[in-house]
Parts: structure tokens; sequence; C-alpha cells
């Protein structure tokens, strides 16, 4: 039976953003928080760095550094070669391989081994001797003949023992100081102050290896079974708070700490939270399931399930950064003919400034400074679009009108994407904050509209490449944006990103809407 509600907690998270309608709040202005929660909003908290990548980028050090001691001109000299050769790369590549699969079967790249060089430095030197014993026994048994392979073995063991172990020296400073700086801890709160809250995080604190930092504890009572404190971390506000205190700091992780029989408190609680770009898990340390412990995520000793997950992270927020500025930066290296033009043209049509920024939605309700063309005259310029733009409408330029129904008007926002970073090439497209539908703001006319603000804004996106641009003039149209940008971040990759790229020109060639 509890196996059952467990699945059946799984499979109504993962349908929360198609249920929020029902239970998400009408808008969402700024909250007032808490004192506790505006006195730990307000301190100054570094950027997050992913363990994940660090483990992947030490791993590739690892293969450079042992593929190099195999090749240093010196070694191949010394083994009788007058170069290296095709056969001598072959075998460096062979052995760091070996060593880094090695290295990770004994979980040398996890985090906590990497922060402690006292302990790594063993391990290390421990697997690297195992690694290279077993290549000389290779080459022994099957070429006994071959004394300057095994030259080659033996002055390999000390370049790369060295190598490494200067490595693990220079890694492990890097760790601990980021550690110390708050870089790679998981800033969370956990929902429920109660005895299972003040059990959880007693747990938590037992365990130093979690990277766990409890901001504090959240709750949907405020009646007598809501406890102030626990285990010495203070009760911040209620669940609907949790929303604003996210948009005001760093959080990285929402905990549950509620039985698994308070399904429907659980699952209302989540229609709230979806729209965050945060982890969502169910702490698993008070309840009798039964899964497999393939299922569960562990923080330190402590089951977990996960019901929510920040859409784009690790590799994947890597992958998408890189491909912004570098084809970002090529695609505006390319335009910047046709970008000079269009500012003369501008130039010489009206009086005023080529450029205009304008605030906009960013990633996690940030406010962000969008750079355009302008394209209305400059005594009627709107830079927070209170106004919208129609059919029509005698604010705007000639030259304006036209770079508007191309949206040339938007490839400024190239120096958002390059040189500023709060905007991506693909992504849902940013509204500016005070844009309206029908006297309401767009978050009070669609439900769980801020849920498309969990990935970073882009300059095209599915929902214009799908005829979804231009005009916000009825309620289907903002619904339908939102629901292509949902959609998007759901199924996220990057050759999405580069279909919806190579779409872009020909959904540009349909300007219905665009004024």
């Amino acid at each position: 039976m509890t196996q059952i509600k467990a699945r059946s907690l799984i499979d109504g998270a993962a349908s929360a953003a198609a249920e929020a309608a029902a239970a998400y709040p009408p808008s969402e202005r700024r909250r007032r928080l808490s004192p506790a929660a505006s006195a730990v909003a307000s301190q100054k908290v570094p950027a997050q760095y992913s363990v994940v990548v660090i483990g992947g980028l030490v791993r590739l050090a690892d293969l450079c550094l042992i593929g190099a001691a195999g090749l240093l001109p010196g070694l191949a000299r010394l083994g009788g070669l007058a170069s290296p050769g095709w056969d001598y790369a072959v075998a460096s590549a062979a052995v760091a391989i070996a060593s880094v699969v090695s290295f990770q079967a004994f979980r040398l790249y996890d985090i906590h081994n990497l922060r402690t060089p006292s302990t790594s430095l063993v391990k290390t030197a421990a697997v690297w001797s195992a690694v290279l014993l077993l290549c000389a026994v290779a080459a022994i048994a099957f070429a006994p003949s071959d004394a300057a392979t095994r030259l080659w073995l033996s002055l390999l063991f000390p370049a790369g023992l060295g190598l490494l172990l200067v490595s693990r020296l220079v890694v492990g400073g890097l760790v601990k100081s980021w550690m110390q700086q708050g870089r790679l801890t998981r800033r969370t709160v956990v929902v429920g102050a109660d005895g299972n809250g003040q059990a959880l995080i007693a747990m938590l604190k037992s365990q130093p290896d979690t990277g766990i930092e409890v901001l504090g504890v959240f709750d949907d009572r405020n009646d007598d079974r809501s406890l102030q404190a626990c285990a010495g971390v203070p009760k911040l506000g209620k669940v609907a708070d949790i929303v604003e205190f996210a948009r005001r700091t760093r959080l990285d992780l929402v905990l549950f700490a509620l039985p698994i029989s308070a399904e429907t408190r659980i699952l209302n609680m989540l229609k709230q939270l979806w729209v965050l770009p945060v982890d969502i898990r169910l702490s698993a340390h008070s309840n009798s399931l039964q899964f497999r412990p393939s299922a569960y995520a562990y923080l330190g000793n402590v089951p977990t399930i996960h019901i929510g997950e920040q859409p784009i992270q690790d590799w994947d927020l890597v992958t998408k950064w890189l491909f912004d500025r570098i084809v970002g930066g090529l695609v505006l290296l390319l335009i910047s003919p046709i970008l000079a033009v269009i500012a003369i043209a501008i130039k010489l049509d009206s009086p005023g400034p080529v450029l205009f920024k304008q605030k906009r939605f960013g990633f996690n309700n940030d406010r962000v400074d969008v750079f355009k063309f302008r394209s209305l005259y400059h005594d009627q310029a709107d830079p927070l679009a209170a106004k919208t733009v129609t059919k029509g409408d005698k604010r705007v330029t000639r030259v304006g009108r036209f770079i508007r129904r191309s949206s040339l008007d938007e490839l400024p926002q190239l120096f958002n994407v390059v040189f500023a970073g709060n905007l991506s090439l693909v992504g849902p497209r940013p509204h500016a904050v005070q844009q309206k539908l029908e006297s309401r703001m767009l978050d009070e006319a669609v439900d769980g509209y801020f849920a498309r603000h969990r990935v970073k804004p882009g300059m095209t996106g599915w929902a214009q490449i799908n005829g979804w641009r231009g005009e916000l003039d009825t309620t289907e149209k903002i619904q339908k944006r939102v629901e292509f940008d949902l959609a998007y971040i759901e199924n996220w990759s990057l050759l999405f990103d580069v279909y919806i790229l190579a779409k872009t020109p020909l959904a540009l060639l349909k300007p219905e809407g665009a004024y």
C-alpha cells in the first residue's frame, strides 16, 4: 500500500504543471517575507559551481596529463625511440583511459574525495600503481622480449604519478576554497516544520559530506503543529513564500519532510512551487518505502525521491552556454554590416538614439535590460511596454514599421547573448515587465505564466516558429505561447535549439501579428 501511495505521489508531481490552473494563484506580485526570511535572502551569495562539471573536468585533466606523460620526448628517447610514434601514442591513450575508469570505479572523482587531498593522494597513488602493475604484467606476458616497452612503463609510472599528485593538490585546494565560499553547497529549504522536519535536519547536520546547507523551514500551517524552529534552523514562513524567497536569493533544493500519507498536501504545494528552477525532492527518511536502492537519490545517507528537477543544469548548461557564445558571436560578426545599415536608416529617419533598452523578465523572474533597435518616435518611447503596439500605431516610424514586421529590431539582442549572457539564442521570448493584456498583467491572464522563466529567455523560440509571435491581443495567444514555451523547457536538447534556429528565418517570412 505504501508503495502504491508513493508511486501515486510521483505520478501526481509529474502532472502538477498540467493541473496548475486549478490551484495556482491568479497573479504573482511580490510577497512580503518574514523578517527571518528577509535576513537570509539579503545575504550576499556567490554563484554555484556544478560538482558534476568539476568531476568531468578533473577526468579530462587526468586523460591529458597521463597521455602527455606517455608522450614526453624524453621518455620516448630513453625508450630507444627517435620519436614517440603511433604505437606509443595508442599505448598512452589506453593507459589514460584505463586509469580514469579505475579512478571512477573507486569514486575518486566524487567531490568529498577531491576536497580531501590527504585521502585523495593515497588512493590515487594506489590505483595508479595497480593500473601500471597490470600493464607491466600484460607487457611481460604478451611481449617478453620487448625491453623498450618495459622501460617506457617504468618511466611512465613516476612521471604520471607526479603529475596526478600535483593536480590533486591543486584541485583539492580549489575545491576547499569553493566549499568555504559556498559555491559547492546546495542551498536548501525544508518543507515541514514538525517532528519529521526536525529529524531530517538533524540527520543532514550529522553528515558533513552531504554538501547541503539548510537555510530554513517552511510550512503550510500556522497552528501548534508547526514549530518555530527545527534542529536549530528557523521557520522562515509559509510554503507560498518559497517562490518569492527563491527569487531574492539562490535556492537550489526544496526538500519535503512530509510523510507519504500527506499526498494531497504535497501535491497542492507542488502546484505552487513548480514554476521555480530548482530541484524538488521528497525525503524518504521516515517512510517505509519498498523501492529498489537505485530508485533513490541520496543526500549522504538520507534517501530521497526526485519529484521535480531544474530543467537545464550541469553539462547541459555548459553546452548551451558555449552554443550561445560561439554561434551568437559568429552570427553577430556576419551580420554586422546589416546592423550598421539599419542603424544609419534609423538615424536618418527620425531623431533620437539608434538603440533603446527595455526591462523584461529574465531567468527566474529577474529583470534584465534587453537591447532593441528603436522603432518608435523617441518622444513616444515606451520602455516598459505599458501600451501594446497595434496595427497602424502612429508611434511607429517608417523604418520602425519595416524592422518590426521583419523582426530586425530584435537583432541587437545578440549583444545580450554574447556579452551580457542574460539571454540565449533560443528560449521563451522575454516579455516586458509591464506588458498587459486587456488591462491585466500577463501573469494574471494565464495561470502558471512564470513557469516559462525556469530557463533563460531567448531571441527566438518554439512558440515563435509555430506562429505565436507578434501582438498579444487575446488570451489564446498568450496561452499558446506559454504552452509552447513549457513544451520547449520539458524537451530541451541542443539539437532542438539547432532545429528552432534553422526554422526561424522561415517563420519570419510570415509577419502576421508583427506590427
